[in-house]
């Protein structure tokens, strides 16, 4: 009886690995996809060699002395035809690079509508005008430096103070990897067994494998493990990745990682049998699992920090599964912690792992 009971385990999850190999888009999207997003991310941050600011300069006849002077300093180029000043910094704070183009008033709106540009420069008569949306970072940070670039102001031409950080951990790829170690674990089991268990039931194939000789739990069991062996696949190509192109190595303990690996897994898992357990329509299941990712994509912090939301959700959004497997697999990976550090989020995610799978079996509908 065990030897069958065995058997009939093993050949569910070749099931499995069979009908993830014969979907090519399966592949990309579970392999290829996070490889190609952590390059264009690690890119575009880490690897910027110089950056580009596009401002709408809008002219007046009388020139105020500072705005005078920095256009004489400014280079003229042509863009589209048209004449633009450019002014080029390079020093310990990167290569930076202001473009002014010179517009109207109702075309500098339309720029700034069009996001093209995030900020419009005006000049009056005897001051120097800044147009733009203080709740817009970028626009912040390129009024901060450009009108220390006008006034000559120390920021920008006087660096010899800056001291460039070049240690492990300290770049928006190093933040980045861990998040998107950890999204793939999320979509990995919510997409791989949650929808998968509501597909096999909508096609009607759950009552054949109810009536095949086999333990239910082996069935719900033998997902998990195909499950779990390849999230832990595609994690190993996207570190390897990592580790190759940029160098990231986890500098904590390799053993505190499995952990939080292992219960990161067991949790979604639990989420997803729970999740799947009595829906009958894979609209139904699909639109239940964006309910349940979108948001932890978008407050975990995977991309961006949590820290930028009021500080009366951040204790909220420390508690959710995702945000707990994120900042466990970051501080391991950029802070060096160890199983210690990170065995109180261990627990958490694996007790909810277990409640879910608990309750999720026993509503679960096999017809």
């Amino acid at each position: 009886m065990m030897k069958t009971s065995l058997n009939s385990f093993w050949q569910l999850i070749s099931i499995n690995y069979k009908e993830f190999l014969r979907e090519p888009g399966i592949l990309f999207w579970s392999l290829a996809f996070p490889v190609l997003m952590a390059w264009v991310l690690g890119i575009a941050f880490t690897k910027r060699t110089e950056s580009v600011k596009t401002i709408a300069f809008i002219s007046s006849p009388a020139l105020p002395t500072k705005l005078d002077l920095f256009l004489e300093e400014t280079e003229k180029v042509t863009s589209s035809d048209q004449i633009v000043y450019q002014k080029t910094f390079d020093n310990k704070l990167g290569k930076l690079t202001f473009r002014l183009f010179p517009v109207s008033g109702d075309s500098a709106i339309l720029m700034l509508k069009r996001g093209e540009t995030s900020l419009i420069l005006q000049e009056q008569a005897d001051s120097i005008v800044y147009l733009f949306d203080p709740q817009n970072a970028e626009a912040k940070l390129n009024y901060l430096i450009l009108s220390a670039a006008i006034n000559h102001d120390p920021l920008i031409y006087n660096t010899g103070s800056v001291q460039v950080l070049s240690q492990r951990g300290t770049r928006y790829v190093d933040f980045l990897i861990p998040g998107l170690l950890a999204l793939g674990i999320m979509n990995g089991f919510l997409w791989g067994i949650g929808y998968t268990l509501i597909e096999i039931r909508t096609k009607k194939l759950l009552r054949r494998m109810v009536a095949a000789p086999m333990k239910k739990s082996m069935f719900i069991f033998s997902h998990f493990f195909s499950r779990l062996t390849l999230s832990a696949f595609e994690a190993v190509v996207l570190f390897c990745f990592a580790w190759f192109y940029f160098r990231i190595q986890i500098q904590g303990s390799i053993s505190a990682f499995v952990l939080i690996f292992l219960a990161g897994s067991f949790c979604f898992a639990g989420i997803a049998i729970l999740m799947g357990s009595r829906t009958s329509s894979s609209r139904v299941g699909n639109s239940l699992i964006n309910v349940i990712t979108l948001p932890m994509m978008i407050l975990s912090g995977i991309f961006f920090s949590y820290h930028n939301f009021p500080e009366l959700v951040i204790p909220f959004i420390q508690k959710l599964p995702l945000t707990l497997l994120t900042d466990s697999l970051r501080g391991i990976m950029t802070e060096g912690t160890g199983i210690r550090e990170n065995l109180s989020a261990a627990f958490i995610l694996s007790g909810v792992g277990t409640v879910c799978f608990i309750l999720g079996l026993r509503i679960y509908k096999w017809y």
